[in-house]
C-alpha cells in the first residue's frame, strides 16, 4: 500500500482576516478541522503543518500534527504556494522520512469531508498525476462576468455572450478542498501543478466554500454548525 502524507500549509501573515488560520471557528480554531479529519482518514500516514509561526506549530502539534518551520523568506503574500510545497517534502526526504504521495489540505476549507480526500488520492495513478477539487460555478465568462474598462462595463468574451444561463457553457471554480500528487512531481515542479496531468474531483458547491475574507468566514461556521454540509 503506497503511503500517504497529508499537508497543511499555515503561514503567520494572514491580510483578510488576522490570524486567519487560528481564528477561532465554532470554538475550534480554523487550523484544527484539516488536521483532526487527515488524522481520522486510515489511508493518510502522517499529518504535517507546515509554517513560519512558532504559535500556529504550537497550536498544530496540540491537535496531532507533526511541524515544520518554514523560512520567512517563501512565507512572504506574493511567496509561491509551489515553493512551500517544495521544501516541505524536501525537509522530510533529508530527514529520512520516506512516502509516495503529497496530500495538501488548506485550512480554508473546513467543510470538506472524507470522501472528498480518498477520492482524490484514488485517482493518483502515474508520477506526474495531479489531482484537485472543483465546484460548478454560477459565473460564466460568455454570461454573466464583465470588465471594467475607463468607468465603463464591457462583455468579458462578448463574441461568445448568451443571453440565456441554461445555454451558456458550463464553468467550474478550483476549490482549495485537496490537492493531491506523488511527492516526486512536487520536486520536479518549477512553476505550477498544470506541468503536470491534472485530474478532478467534482465537490458540492455547499463543501467548496474557501474562507477568503469575514463573510466567507460566517457563513461557513453557519453551515458547519446546522450541519447542512454533508
Amino acid at each position: 500500500m503506497k503511503s500517504n502524507y497529508a499537508f497543511i500549509f499555515a503561514r503567520g501573515g494572514s491580510k483578510g482576516i488576522i490570524n486567519k488560520n487560528i481564528k477561532l471557528f465554532n470554538n475550534k480554531p480554523l487550523i484544527y478541522y484539516s488536521i483532526s479529519l487527515a488524522n481520522k482518514i486510515k489511508e493518510i500516514k502522517k499529518v504535517f503543518v507546515s509554517s513560519d509561526s512558532k504559535k500556529i506549530l504550537k497550536i498544530a502539534k496540540k491537535y496531532g500534527a507533526y511541524t515544520i518551520l518554514r523560512p520567512k523568506n517563501i512565507s512572504k503574500d506574493n511567496s509561491s504556494e509551489v515553493d512551500a510545497w517544495k521544501h516541505a517534502v524536501r525537509y522530510l526526504k533529508n530527514k529520512g522520512e520516506d512516502f509516495d504521495n503529497f496530500i495538501s489540505l488548506p485550512c480554508t476549507s473546513p467543510l470538506r469531508a472524507e470522501i472528498d480526500i480518498k477520492l482524490a488520492i484514488k485517482k493518483i495513478k502515474k508520477k506526474n498525476d495531479f489531482v484537485l477539487g472543483i465546484s460548478k460555478s454560477n459565473m460564466s465568462p460568455n454570461f454573466n462576468l464583465v470588465k471594467v474598462i475607463k468607468k465603463k462595463l464591457s462583455l468579458l468574451e462578448p463574441k461568445k455572450f448568451s443571453v440565456n444561463r441554461q445555454v451558456a457553457k458550463k464553468i467550474f471554480n478550483i476549490t482549495t478542498v485537496v490537492y493531491a500528487c506523488n511527492s516526486k512531481f512536487i520536486l520536479k515542479l518549477k512553476k505550477s501543478y498544470w506541468e503536470g496531468n491534472v485530474k478532478f474531483i467534482e465537490i458540492p458547491k455547499i463543501r467548496s466554500i474557501d474562507i477568503d475574507d469575514i463573510v466567507d468566514f460566517k457563513v461557513a461556521e453557519i453551515i458547519m454548525k446546522n450541519k447542512i454540509y454533508s
